[in-house]
């Protein structure tokens, strides 16, 4: 577990590295419409929507899309400054929605500002929390420099793989990939859904659980797993904590668990790791729930501001 470390005087900030790409989601037409979305992204919006200084770190492009996501994230309050501005084409995913709104992606990633990680520009500092996942942990050759960069920086990592076979089939080799950044994380927060593809040997609850307390082995402190209407369930060393989802109407789940994930570095950033491991794990997975609810309640990712869960 890394050291918990706050630079004297300096802005709590948490940094947020991973992709910003464009959703291409139906518009009940028959065709579509651009949605500025991506893991990551998401997770950025959300948090600096609950009040916390938030730095995005990607490649943002300078085509309209790319034009469209860099508005989009300052407009939440996102701070940009520590981004790679870059001439290549954003990333695309086409959305499928099923008939309970979850939805499901086809990705057009190569030669795109969205995975140009290098050494030469990821950003040096302390923030008090970095958040990184989704397809930049496993799209190369960034995800490489990516995962050096992470592993050097002093603070709590909170890890998302947010699974997606579409881009990496290859079972054995996610697996892989993703247990490489298990190993350098502090929290991992993932969907049942990720965990059984990932691991089709585990069955139901018990066995998910099973896997992530062979996940705390490698080194985190805590695994949380989102279970859609079935709410969530964090386990750590000592125990496994499971709290239901709040009641919504579901237009669709976009960005629900990347909401989750934003109150994780919210909870980490109020009460250290430490703390919310030991002590205030129920409070603020019962958030996550709330929050995640509110994000289900609207169209595309449109995590709720602090005051929405204040209400």
């Amino acid at each position: 577990m890394k050291p918990e470390t706050r630079s004297s005087g300096s802005p709590v900030e948490a940094w947020v590295a991973g992709e910003v790409l464009i959703d291409l989601i139906p518009d009940g037409e028959g065709g579509r419409h651009a949605i500025v979305g991506g893991g990551s992204a998401n997770t950025a919006k959300a948090l600096a929507r609950l009040g916390i200084t938030t730095c995005f770190i990607d490649g943002i492009s300078s085509d309209a899309h790319g034009r469209a996501a860099r508005a989009e994230l300052e407009a939440a309050g996102v701070d940009l400054r520590r981004s790679l501005a870059s001439d290549k084409p954003t990333a695309l995913a086409e959305v499928t929605l099923d008939g309970a709104g979850k939805a499901s992606y086809a990705f057009s990633l190569a030669g795109t500002a969205t995975f140009d990680f290098s050494d030469a520009w990821l950003p040096r500092g302390t923030p008090a929390v970095l958040h990184v996942g989704t397809l930049a942990t496993i799209v190369e050759p960034g995800c490489d420099a990516l995962h050096r960069w992470a592993g050097g920086l002093s603070c709590p990592v909170v890890y998302d793989p947010n699974v997606r076979p579409s881009v990496r089939g290859d079972r054995a080799h996610y697996r892989t990939a993703v247990a490489r950044w298990i190993a350098i994380s502090d929290v991992v927060k993932l969907s049942e859904d990720d965990l059984h593809w990932l691991h089709p040997e585990a069955r139901g609850l018990p066995g998910a659980i099973d896997i992530a307390r062979a996940s705390l082995a490698q080194g985190p402190a805590l695994v949380v797993i989102t279970r859609g209407a079935a709410g969530l369930v964090a386990v750590t060393p000592d125990r496994v904590v499971e709290v239901p989802a709040v009641a919504t109407t579901v237009i669709d789940t976009v960005g629900a668990g990347d909401t989750v994930g934003a109150v994780l570095v919210e909870g980490i950033i109020a009460h250290g790791l430490t703390g919310l491991c030991d002590g205030r794990l129920t409070d603020v997975l019962a958030r996550a729930a709330r929050a995640a609810a509110i994000t289900c309640s609207r169209a595309g990712a449109q995590p709720p501001c602090a005051a929405e869960l204040s209400a």
